[in-house]
């Protein structure tokens, strides 16, 4: 069966990744019958109905614990290991090496930088998701890229998230890019990352219907 993780889908036991999670879009590899909870999309499989409803949600929330704390413990090793090289530095150019403070100012830069991608992982947005203007959101975050937008498009989500996301596009990096971005496109923005294109990455928003 299919479970829904965020925005998106994950199979099991394979955890093969499937989205964006839609009543029109089965994943591959059916027959399924769409399984909701409370009106909700919350995972595919061969025979729906309440206990299976409430198994896929109880799954899904788990695998999305479960991302959320490999995602942590990693930048966590990472933002450890800059922190020890920066003391390293600053150690030897105090005593003795005032050439290594250049070495010092970039790696207390990388300091900062992981901090900031342990603070994005593991704080949640206390704003409620509301309707966004998606230009203002690109102008802010993406001050120099081209886009292509419907008049007036308008996105569900929250601000904050929705900036952190697309500004942390241009750090597509190991923790800090692909992964940190995905856990917040996914699960804070209900969202659907895709990164399966040789030359970039598509990501999925869900739309403020249309009055």
């Amino acid at each position: 069966m299919w479970v829904r993780v965020g925005g998106g889908m994950e199979s099991i036991p394979e955890h093969a990744r499937h989205g964006p999670a839609d009543p029109d879009f089965p994943p591959p590899g059916g027959p399924w019958e769409a399984v909701s909870l409370n009106g909700r999309l919350v995972g595919w499989a061969e025979r729906a109905g309440l206990a299976q409803a409430r198994r896929c949600a109880e799954l899904g929330q788990g695998l999305e614990d479960d991302e959320r704390a490999y995602l942590l413990g990693r930048l966590g090793h990472k933002l450890r290991s800059a922190v020890l090289a920066l003391q390293e530095s600053a150690r030897q150019a105090a005593f003795g090496r005032p050439e290594l403070l250049e070495t010092v100012f970039e790696q207390a830069q990388e300091v900062a930088r992981r901090a900031a991608a342990v603070e994005a992982a593991a704080i949640q947005p206390k704003d409620q998701a509301r309707g966004v203007a998606l230009g203002a959101v690109l102008n802010l975050a993406l001050p120099s890229g081209t886009r292509e937008l419907p008049q007036g498009a308008v996105v569900l989500g929250t601000e904050t998230s929705l900036v952190e996301a697309f500004t942390r596009v241009q750090e597509w990096v190991p923790e800090m890019g692909e992964p940190l971005v995905r856990l917040i496109v996914d699960t804070r923005l209900e969202g659907w990352l895709d990164s399966g294109r040789s030359d970039g990455a598509d990501i999925y928003l869900r739309a403020q219907p249309s009055r």
